[in-house]
């Protein structure tokens, strides 16, 4: 399934990129693209992981940009 995040406030191209790179390897992950111009990261999850992923989505991106908002789209 395909699930869409806004990361509000991301203003740090290298900490995109390592956002990006840490979600592609969760499991259950296949596909994982941010787009930082837009602040959009779009994923392919499977279905029953969405929920676990999702967490580790905000968690990542704590660690990384603690001022981002993650929010579900």
């Amino acid at each position: 399934m395909k699930k869409v995040y806004i990361l509000e406030d991301l203003d740090c191209a290298h900490c995109a990129a390592l956002i990006e790179e840490e979600v592609g390897k969760l499991e259950g992950v296949s596909k994982s693209s941010l787009a930082f111009l837009t602040q959009k990261l779009t994923i392919e999850v499977a279905e029953d992981k969405a929920a676990a992923v999702e967490k580790a989505i905000i968690d990542i991106v704590r660690k990384r940009e603690p001022d981002v908002t993650v929010i579900a789209k």
